[in-house]
């Protein structure tokens, strides 16, 4: 049978791919080793966290799934950095790790246009250089017009605990070992990473009398703009914080001759900034201590994952250490943790649609791309999948720019930079984060899901308005002003704030740094009936002002490079000034913009310069 598009994995990635593609009326099927896994939390059980819960936010204003199952499973909601800037804050959600999966399975196996098939991706088969099929140990071969492999951490999967080794994409599931041989018979580098995960405990076993308790939000906020406040009521559960000590770092030390990151068994590289506990111990030796996370895993809270104790130590050892932790001195593991290394494609070999450059229709999204994380993986699936359709429609590629998405960040550093190691997310990759909040990812990015259909009509008139409402109210502020005046003054005084010294715009009113809802209301009574989130956009653009116009000075300046394409025929040889090491970074890298080059490592300014010209006398002889 012929498909549209065929997605290989249903983690993260795989599931916003596979309903994307079917959302934009694709015939659409879905090869997973194991039905009941379908979005399987194979690591912690949380959505989010820093600069990750923009992700999440971006992904549900595009349309895609993880915002909303995360609302309907969801255990505990928190905002990160809440005492800092919008900026920098992150939407964090523990969930209930076995609806989540329950909740993914049935949306995908309900959704129109998606077929699910339990069976294992082995060969790629390729046509004059582009996807045509896919065969599977089955002996199936299923055709499609466009393929997406979401193959996470079981290409050529290999789990670690001591001295004990097992081929296998997680604990219990089997490794897809032939369909990394495929992809390297058709000159597809690989390479090889580590990731890693911590022992689960019996719930029965802890004393969380001694523990410090960690709760939710009093009001908590939900992670998708489609969930309305009014119906989000929850029953949240708490985690809590324990320590390691002298001891447990002792127990760790005095085994790592049994770790198998020390003893050469493991050959990946493993996340620099998510270390197992023995490697944290051996970079860190100087702290005496560090924090966990006592997480539950489920509504009926059994079983608790130890966030911060990562591990490939024995089972002895993880078992010695973990009763070292003052509270878990009678602790059980149900689980113990285990390192995993396993194959991913540089991510270079990609372009900004993430299609490889190699096999034309043939996408990778996800933990095969290099990343770390359930949201950087869902992020990438989306995208692959609508680019995956656009193809097929003969339509541009949807590519979002570092100015619009964290996920344009995140694509843009692993198809221009690469990655050697896990890449994870942070804010601080975003050069333009005061634009880039979770809080405006809606206003951001729905038209583009509304364009695509994978947001309805009655949402998107609704942020319409919205933006519509926050651009006339932040005019007004801006060209109406308040003069010194006894008036005035007064008014001012009624809410606690200083009077003015010169004629001011009255956005200088809403800048101001104790310049809260309540006060607003007070203040700009004829605003005062708006919704409470409009108002919340108002005031922070407010505050931002002038740093957004100075960023948005930047994006013009980049937009005039952005839109400067380097011909896909252009050769970097024949242009002279560029140093050798120049020219083999832009013939590996083959960017499409003057941008991208731009943003390859080692590029420098007066090398975009000469290409520049290069360029267009290059476009002048045509």
């Amino acid at each position: 049978m012929k498909y549209d598009v065929i997605v290989i994995g249903a983690g993260h990635a795989g599931i916003e791919a596979s309903l994307s593609c079917a959302k934009m009326g694709k015939n659409t099927l879905l090869l997973t080793m194991l039905a009941e896994r379908i979005g399987a939390t194979s690591c912690n059980p949380a959505i989010g966290g820093l600069a990750k819960g923009h992700l999440v936010k971006e992904i549900d204003a595009l349309g895609g799934e993880m915002a909303k199952c995360t609302d309907a499973v969801g255990l505990q909601f928190r905002i990160l950095n809440a005492s800092k800037g919008p900026a920098v804050r992150g939407s964090r959600a523990q969930i209930d790790m076995d609806k989540y999966a329950i909740y993914m399975r049935e949306r995908c196996l309900s959704a129109k246009n998606l077929t699910v098939k339990q069976e294992t991706a082995q060969e790629l088969i390729v046509k004059n250089g582009e996807i045509y099929g896919i065969k599977t140990d089955l002996g199936h071969i299923y055709n499609c017009k466009k393929a997406i492999i979401t193959a996470g951490t079981f290409l050529k999967g290999l789990i670690h605990i001591g001295e004990y080794k097992k081929e296998a994409g997680r604990v219990g599931e089997f490794a897809s070992n032939a369909l990394s041989d495929s992809l390297k018979a058709h000159d597809i580098k690989l390479g090889r990473l580590k990731t890693g995960t911590c022992p689960r405990i019996d719930a029965k076993s802890i004393d969380f009398s001694v523990l410090e308790i960690q709760d939710g939000d009093e009001n908590p906020i939900p992670f998708s703009f489609h969930t309305k406040k009014e119906n989000f009521v929850l029953k949240q559960l708490p985690c809590f914080i324990a320590f390691t000590n002298k001891n447990t770092h002792k127990i760790i030390s005095d085994n790592f001759h049994r770790a198998p990151l020390f003893t050469g068994q493991i050959e990946g590289i493993g996340p620099r900034y998510c270390p197992s506990i023995e490697d944290k111990i051996d970079r860190f030796s100087q702290k005496e201590r560090h924090h966990l996370f006592i997480e539950p895993q489920s509504e009926k809270a059994t079983e608790y994952y130890i966030n911060g104790l990562s591990t490939s130590l024995p089972p002895d050892t993880q078992l010695e250490m973990v009763r070292s932790i003052k509270g878990l001195e009678d602790a059980k593991i149900v689980r113990y943790g285990y390192a995993i290394e396993y194959d991913f494609v540089y991510p270079t070999q990609l372009t900004h649609s993430l299609e490889t450059k190699k096999i034309k229709g043939l996408y990778c999204a996800g933990q095969i791309n290099g990343t770390t994380g359930y949201e950087e993986a869902a992020a990438q699936g989306l995208m692959a999948g609508i680019n995956a359709v656009l193809s097929i429609d003969k339509k541009e590629p949807f590519i979002l720019r570092r100015d619009e998405a964290y996920i344009g960040v995140l694509i843009d550093d692993l198809v221009t930079k690469g990655t050697k190691e896990p890449y994870r997310m942070f804010t601080s990759r975003a050069e333009y984060r005061l634009l880039l909040r979770e809080d405006n990812a809606d206003l951001r990015l729905s038209k583009y899901g509304y364009e695509f259909g994978l947001i309805d009509e009655i949402f998107y008139e609704k942020v319409c308005r919205k933006k519509e409402k926050i651009k006339e109210v932040l005019e007004y502020l801006t060209t109406n002003f308040i003069t010194p005046s006894k008036q005035n003054a007064q008014k001012l005084a009624l809410i606690d704030e200083a009077p003015v010294t010169d004629k001011s715009p009255l956005i200088r009113i809403a800048a101001r740094k104790n310049f809260n809802i309540d006060k607003f209301d007070r203040f700009f009574p004829r605003f005062a009936d708006i919704p409470i989130d409009t108002k919340e956009q108002i005031l922070t653009e407010a505050k931002y002002e002038s740093y957004i116009k100075k960023q948005q000075i930047q994006i013009e300046r980049m937009k005039n490079m952005i839109n400067i394409k380097i011909p896909k025929d252009f050769d970097f040889t024949k242009v002279s000034g560029l140093s050798n090491e120049i020219v083999e970074k832009l013939n590996l890298f083959n960017p499409p913009t003057l941008f991208a080059a731009s943003q390859i490592s080692g590029v420098t300014p007066a090398a975009i310069d000469i290409l520049h010209i290069y360029i267009r006398m290059d476009q002048k002889k045509k």
